[in-house]
């Protein structure tokens, strides 16, 4: 269809699968704890999950592979003597992970070798910690590893700080500071930098090891939770909130200048519920899942902006949600991303996002390389001052079921980014250069005064035109196609020009050399001789323009030429109007006689005459609208 424009992108199809309750995690008892976190957290091995632990805290650990309806006893990874509140795992060890707890403490566990759900013994031996990170003199409520040193993690505290923790040395190292309460954190790609939110409705950008903001500027207004997300490798951040009117927003910041967000914030809907926003390097997509509903919804980000692709919809609310790293998915499925979602508070329940194809072959432009298992730095290079970017694996190794191939990592966030930002900008600020001179260079072109004729088909086709403007208002794309694209309105123009013609009997449209030569010349250099016959007519055609410039005739000659072409337009305009009185009187006349001869249709008299008189004036009434 004429004017439809469908962006290209490989993931605009991307849908989410759901997974049968055979295949989820079942059995479970997930922590009723009303702290905002995100409840569970996931890497390619293990799911680790908030537990309802009675006298005491703990979480559980679940094997991806042990699906299905789980032990009644679980071995529990216990030691926080009140609820867990948040747990991560490490980047670069799976068997690593850290747990924040109400009774301010963090701890870091390693999981057993062999580590399974199923056993002999009539109770499962529970877990210790390897490590007891002790500081905070509140609840901790979010930790968070770095994501290019190895073994550095933050913790936010209700004591209104975050702590960055050495976890080989088991101490800390830096402190930042807030006015209030966090509310979330998250670092961007070489793990240098660190966003905050908090219930002081601020935004924060931290150069953690300066221990100061560089930028603190208002986030979203609403009284609600916000949350934010860096976007991998770019120098954007996406943060989700509420509006004053408790609208749920969406917003995208630039961190070198977030004075405000780009473009506003964009409002997504009027659901209560905190939505957790999730970002996805590989396909350049945000994930938004909804606390309390069931949907997630997904955009790709393309040119500063975030386009919508489409919404995972489910009846099944969830309260905590984690995504798998890119290194964990199902290459030879085409699975881009997998999510594990909590619901009712009973059984984990899988989500695959895929996209739709038939190949069986590695698809590389679905699978760019992503982060591997390999630090960039170590913890204490990474306090010394040291910045780096993890080296990147070829997902095409993991496909064939090799060894993961390193690739070195390039830091690609302004290539990759400039291209996706400034051409936009490019673009935009020549067109306003070229339309300028384009108008300036069209006042001149208007003096071709059209023929006759061609005024006679101009109003025939305006005249068709709205009489089809109904029908061609329900599809409001159509607006931008041409006329030469519908070949009814092109049918009509032609037989209401031929009516016109024979209405009007006008002598002058026949005249061939007038539509030739007015185009070609001045219409001050035609104007001596406007009445003229084909033959004079055609004579100053092959006067050149410039010439006329200096030898044509005077303005008051060209004044009387215009003077008589606007005269010629008035009187075809009069003889229309006076067809046009004609052919409506004709119209109601036969109207009358026709529902004259219907009102008699009863009579006993011929009533095959009257029908044939009737047939007969409802064609020519028809033929006289048309």
């Amino acid at each position: 269809m004429a004017g439809r424009f469908v962006r290209a992108s490989k993931y605009r199809h991307v849908f989410g699968r759901s997974t049968k309750k055979e295949q989820c995690y079942d059995n479970l008892r997930i922590s009723k704890n009303a702290w905002d976190s995100n409840i569970i957290k996931a890497n390619p091995e293990y799911i680790s999950v908030n537990w309802e632990a009675s006298g005491g805290g703990a979480f559980a650990v679940i094997p991806i592979n042990e699906r299905g309806r789980l032990p009644e006893q679980l071995p529990l990874f216990r030691g926080h003597t009140a609820a867990v509140l948040d747990t991560d795992w490490s980047p670069f060890n799976d068997s690593l992970v850290a747990s924040g707890s109400d009774d301010a403490k963090v701890f870091i566990w390693e999981v057993p070798k062999d580590f399974t759900l199923y056993s002999d013994a009539e109770e499962p031996a529970d877990v210790a910690p390897v490590a007891r990170l002790t500081g905070h003199t509140r609840k901790v409520g979010h930790v968070l590893f770095n994501p290019a040193a190895e073994n550095v993690l933050a913790s936010s505290s209700g004591d209104c700080t975050v702590r960055l923790w050495d976890v080989e040395a088991g101490a800390t190292k830096l402190s930042l500071k807030h006015a209030d309460i966090l509310q979330s954190m998250s670092w961007n790609a070489d793990g240098s930098l660190l966003v905050t939110t908090s219930r002081d409705k601020k935004m924060r950008i931290w150069d953690t090891r300066q221990e100061k903001s560089v930028h603190e500027v208002p986030g979203h207004p609403g009284a609600k939770n916000s949350r934010a997300v860096w976007m991998g490798e770019h120098d954007r951040i996406a943060t989700t909130g509420f509006s004053r009117m408790s609208d749920r927003q969406l917003g995208l910041w630039d961190s070198r200048s977030p004075k405000e967000p780009i473009g506003g914030f964009t409002i997504l809907d009027s659901i209560s519920g905190v939505c957790m926003p999730f970002w996805d390097d590989g396909t350049q997509c945000l994930y938004l899942a909804g606390k309390g509903d069931g949907n997630i919804r997904y955009y790709e980000y393309e040119h500063d902006k975030f386009e919508y692709l489409s919404e995972y919809k489910s009846a099944d609310p969830q309260r905590g949600i984690a995504f798998m790293p890119k290194r964990g998915v199902n290459l030879h499925d085409n699975e881009v991303l997998r999510c594990f979602k909590t619901v009712n508070d009973s059984y984990i329940e899988p989500i695959s996002f895929i996209v739709p194809r038939r190949a069986e072959v590695f698809q590389s432009d679905i699978y760019p390389p992503t982060t591997g298992s390999t630090p960039a730095v170590s913890a204490s290079e990474w306090f010394g001052g040291k910045t780096g970017l993890p080296p990147k694996i070829s997902l095409e190794s993991v496909y064939e079921g090799d060894v993961p191939a390193d690739i070195p990592s390039e830091y690609k966030p302004s290539a990759s980014a400039a291209p996706v930002v400034s051409p936009p900008a490019t673009k935009a600020e020549p067109e306003p250069p070229k339309t300028t001179p384009a108008t300036t260079s069209t006042v001149p072109a208007r003096g071709p005064v059209p023929t006759l004729k061609d005024n006679k088909a101009s109003i025939a086709t305006m005249a068709s035109k709205f009489a089809d403007k109904d029908e061609e208002e329900d599809d409001e794309e159509d607006e931008t196609s041409s006329f030469e694209e519908i070949p009814k309105p092109i049918e009509r123009p032609t037989v209401a020009a031929s009516r016109a013609e024979e209405k009007t009997k006008d002598p002058e449209p026949p005249k061939p050399a007038a539509s030739a030569t007015v185009p070609k010349a001045n219409p001050v250099s035609t104007s001596p001789a406007p009445k003229a016959t084909p033959s004079t007519e055609a004579a100053p055609a092959p006067t050149p323009t410039p010439t006329t410039a200096h030898h044509g005739p005077t303005p008051s000659g060209a004044a009387a030429g215009i003077k008589d072409y606007l005269t010629d337009i008035k009187s075809l305009l009069e003889q229309q109007a006076h067809a046009m009185t004609t052919q409506s009187e004709q119209i109601a006349n036969l109207t009358q006689e026709v529902n004259t001869l219907k009102a008699k249709v009863g009579d006993p008299g011929n009533t095959r005459a009257k029908d044939e008189r009737i047939r007969q004036l409802e064609l020519e009434l028809e033929e006289a609208r048309s």
